[in-house]
């Protein structure tokens, strides 16, 4: 039996647009042996009031479509339009939804329908389109997934698929070995460092029989861009509160998910302000970076496990004076909202290998609690709610505290701009500063709370020791596993000078 799609919008302002759906759903080869398009100006005549007839038909869908644009509509005496009327209807019976958003509307957007746009923004998962044949593309793609999830149509995953051009080769078995170390220690991993590469990649599910599949080689590649051009981390430092040139700092972090999460945690570390406080319970002198690493660490996290890995689009990271943006392509599932982000809810991973694998690792604590932590630990931080939204793929906006005051603007930060002095002499300060004994550099690095090797030793250790401020406590051999490093003379009255 075919699944009613009850077609929802200002019926002028998007005819063109509603007969095509219409004529796409009953002509499209796959669509139309499970769906049957409903719109109320193609229902016969029966004699019943036109709002009995179009509410009616909303509970009696399977899939409730809506379009928005800026048109209202029609207003009723209460003064609510006939779309508004199914769209709350259909909220109410709780049957599934889609939203379609016209690109270009806002603008020209009639309040009314501007509420009603912010209305599905917290409620549904919604897409964007500009032309006619997007829109089509997007239901499509949207209706599959809803046959998939049925278990109707059944496919292979990009997460799961097979990738034809890769062999084993392309797995670089020293990240597999750390990977199990660190699996052992955070999560009880069963197997152990030397295990035979393909018992490995079975386990966690990235061969199939004996050929890799795409997460595999996200996960452990030796170079995964080889396959995958936009799977990278673009992120880029504004001292303003716009995109602007010039731009302070801007790379494109590649390698594979463990790597491209480490590097850019550790980007937006050495941007924002830290603080460094005074040993009274402990003998390490505490650390508190302005917006928590936690917060950082999940937003990225988060973007890079479960994103569209099939879009033309990247991870995006971009800093401002007042916040951070992260965006990634994808959106939400079906079963999720904006709303319920804000609550305790299942998981649905996008690429769940991938994920599995990124939990094991420590990366992720537990399904399904990303953004509830977030927005946890910004308010017990002082900080700003963080903003979620769908504008384009998903996007998590963290408020940095100058954001809290109201005092960030553009004249404002181009004050702080002045004051800003050279980034790696400002790292080398904070290295001079917890540096109160002689360390390991991976102690160091954890002080620091820095996941990235090269990170800290080009940003950070190299620097300082060529400055002359640190100092190797085994300098004749510098790659003793017994190698500390220590402040100089020079280095000890630069922090009691800087204390």
């Amino acid at each position: 039996m075919k699944q009613k799609i009850f077609l929802s919008s200002v019926q002028k302002e998007f005819a063109q647009e509603r007969e095509a759906l219409h004529r796409h759903l009953l002509t499209d080869p796959v669509l139309h042996l499970f769906f049957e398009p409903i719109l109320f100006e193609k229902l016969p005549a029966n004699g019943a009031q036109p709002m009995e007839v179009y509410l009616k038909e909303v509970t009696q869908a399977e899939v409730y479509l809506i379009l928005i644009g800026k048109e209202y509509g029609f207003e009723t005496q209460a003064g609510i339009s006939p779309t508004e009327l199914e769209y709350n209807l259909a909220q109410k019976e709780q049957v599934f939804s889609l939203a379609f958003i016209k690109n270009d509307t806002e603008a020209e957007r009639h309040p009314k329908e501007q509420t009603l746009f912010r209305k599905i923004q917290n409620s549904l998962s919604y897409k964007r389109f500009s032309t006619t044949n997007e829109l089509l593309s997007e239901v499509t793609k949207a209706l599959v997934v809803i046959l998939q999830q049925k278990g109707i149509l059944r496919s292979t995953d990009f997460d799961s698929e097979v990738n034809s051009k890769a062999t084993l080769n392309a797995i670089d078995e020293d990240k597999v070995n750390n990977f199990i170390s660190l699996a052992r220690y955070k999560r009880g991993f069963p197997l152990r460092e030397g295990t035979a590469l393909p018992k490995v990649l079975s386990h966690l599910n990235f061969l199939s029989e004996t050929q890799l599949t795409n997460s595999g080689i996200l996960a452990f590649g030796q170079n995964p861009q080889q396959f995958f051009p936009t799977a990278v981390v673009k992120c880029a430092h504004f001292h303003g509160l716009r995109v602007a040139k010039p731009i302070p700092d801007h790379r494109v972090i590649k390698g594979d998910v463990f790597t491209q999460v480490d590097e850019a945690v550790d980007f937006i570390l050495s941007k924002i302000a830290v603080s460094v406080g005074i040993r009274s319970q402990s003998n390490q002198a505490p650390l508190q970076y302005e917006i928590p690493r936690a917060v950082i660490a999940e937003a990225i996290v988060n973007a890079v496990a479960h994103r569209d890995y099939q879009s033309k689009g990247s991870v995006q990271l971009m800093l401002f004076a007042d916040r951070v943006e992260i965006s990634n392509p994808g959106g939400l599932p079906p079963e999720l909202t904006l709303d319920k982000l804000r609550t305790d809810h299942a998981s649905y991973p996008k690429n769940p290998h991938l994920a599995e694998a990124m939990y094991q690792a420590g990366y992720i604590e537990r399904f399904g609690t990303g953004t509830g932590e977030i927005l946890h630990l910004c308010k017990e931080n002082g900080l700003l709610e963080p903003i979620f939204n769908l504008e384009e793929g998903f996007k998590v906006t963290i408020w940095r505290p100058i954001a809290t005051t109201g005092q960030a603007t553009d004249q404002v930060t181009d004050q702080v701009t002045d004051q800003v002095t050279d980034q790696v002499n400002e790292l080398i300060k904070r290295l001079i500063l917890i540096t109160d004994q002689a360390y390991s550099r991976q102690e160091l690095m954890n002080i620091l709370q820095l996941k990235h090797n090269p990170n800290f030793r080009d940003n950070y250790l190299n620097p300082a020791m060529e400055e002359g401020f640190i100092e190797m406590t085994i300098p004749d051999k510098p790659n003793s596993t017994n190698q500390k490093y220590r402040l100089t003379q020079k280095g000890q009255l630069l922090k009691t000078k800087l204390e």
